[in-house]
C-alpha cells in the first residue's frame, strides 16, 4: 500500500511539473508574439471570398514571407468567384515596431505589360491585436484593405 501512495504522489508532481511547463511555454510564446505581432497569417477577404494573404515568418530575427493575391471576378450572372496568382517573396521586409513595409516584383502581375516593371512598394500598419490595414504605397490614392491575423 505504501508503494502505491508514493506512485500517487509521484504522478501528482509529473502532473504538476506539467502544467507549470505547459504555463511557461504559452507565456513564452505569448511575449514572444508581443515582442514582434507581424509573423502569421494575414489574410483579407471580399464578398466571402479570399482576395490577399500575406504569410510572414520571424526567422531567427529576420523576416521573411510571401503575398498571393487573388483576382475576383463577376460572371454575367453577377456571381463571384476569386481566382490564386502566383505567390511572390517579399523583399527586404522592414518592421518598426508600428508598420511592415517591403516590396513584390511586379513583373508577373500583368503580363507582357508588367514584365520590365520596378518592384511595387507595400505597407502593413497594425491597427488592433491581430488587425492591420495594408496599402500598396506605390499607386497614389490605392485603396486600404484590413487584414486580420492568424497563426499558421
Amino acid at each position: 500500500m505504501r508503494v502505491r501512495s508514493q506512485h500517487i504522489r509521484l504522478l501528482w508532481v509529473l502532473v504538476a511539473m506539467t502544467a507549470c511547463l505547459s504555463a511557461a511555454l504559452s507565456g513564452q510564446s505569448t511575449s514572444k508574439q508581443k515582442a514582434n505581432p507581424i509573423p502569421g497569417v494575414w489574410r483579407a477577404q471580399m464578398n466571402g471570398l479570399p482576395m490577399v494573404t500575406l504569410t510572414i515568418t520571424d526567422e531567427g530575427g529576420s523576416l521573411a514571407g510571401a503575398a498571393l493575391f487573388y483576382l475576383l471576378r463577376r460572371d454575367e450572372k453577377g456571381a463571384v468567384s476569386s481566382s490564386p496568382g502566383i505567390p511572390e517573396p517579399l523583399l527586404d521586409p522592414v518592421f518598426d515596431g508600428k508598420a511592415l513595409t517591403f516590396q513584390m516584383s511586379h513583373r508577373r502581375a500583368h503580363p507582357p505589360g508588367s514584365l520590365a516593371d520596378p518592384p511595387a512598394n507595400f505597407r502593413l500598419t497594425l491597427t488592433g491585436e491581430n488587425k492591420g490595414e495594408f496599402i500598396n504605397t506605390s499607386e497614389e490614392g490605392s485603396p486600404s484593405i484590413q487584414l486580420v491575423r492568424s497563426e499558421y
